[in-house]
């Protein structure tokens, strides 16, 4: 069963796609036929698709040996030959993380189908204000944790410096609006106001897939 890798013990990479909710499934569908070609890559570890609950985005957490096994698959003529059908939906918003805070209440957050909403809050920013960012989510991930509902909050930075994502797990959708209602934390002077625009949305893990 794959785990959020808390202390960077593989390498992360977070591809988002936004599609119409007509294709979701579809693309899905696309990713499940891919995936066995995934699977042969030297130092692949594990993928993993959420679709989000409104039906317009599909997300994979993935996970490498290395940055390096992950940017030799990308160069892979012939296996991104094989990806074709997935590359159809258009450019999915892609970058390779790092985990830089986590806090829990289940132990390593395990990443399975059932049992938990995952919410992926997608940060975009300049590089400039990218350490601010991470310093503001670790102020704020310890008191979000104090919500009931919230099973485990994971935060990740972008290498690149322009995206943080926090990957939630959640008992329940109402739990999360709770959250909102608290100070900071709703859309009336939210803490990352001014140094990042943030769009999150809840997803359903779909499939898992790890190396042989």
């Amino acid at each position: 069963m794959p785990t959020v890798a808390i202390n960077n013990e593989v390498t992360t990479v977070i591809i988002v796609f936004t599609v119409e909710p007509s294709q979701q499934q579809e693309l899905v569908d696309a990713i499940a036929t891919f995936l066995p070609t995934v699977k042969q890559q030297p130092g692949f570890i594990s993928a993993n698709i959420h679709k989000s609950t409104d039906g317009v985005k599909v997300a994979n957490y993935a996970q490498w040996r290395s940055q390096a096994d992950y940017e030799a698959f990308i160069n892979n003529a012939e296996a991104q030959a094989k990806g074709e059908a997935v590359r159809a939906f258009g450019p999915p918003d892609m970058h390779v993380y790092e985990v830089v805070a986590s806090e829990t209440k289940i132990g390593i957050p395990e990443i399975k189908a059932g049992g938990y909403l995952a919410h992926f809050a997608e940060f975009r920013m300049q590089p400039e204000n990218q350490p601010r960012m991470v310093e503001l989510a670790k102020e704020h991930v310890v008191p979000a944790m104090g919500q009931p509902g919230l099973l485990s909050a994971n935060f990740h930075r972008s290498l690149d410096g322009t995206r943080v994502i926090n990957y939630g797990q959640w008992e329940n959708a109402e739990a999360i609006e709770e959250l909102q209602k608290q100070p900071g934390f709703g859309k009336e002077k939210p803490y990352w106001d001014g140094l990042a625009e943030n769009e999150f949305h809840l997803y359903e893990v779909v499939l898992t897939e790890t190396a042989d």
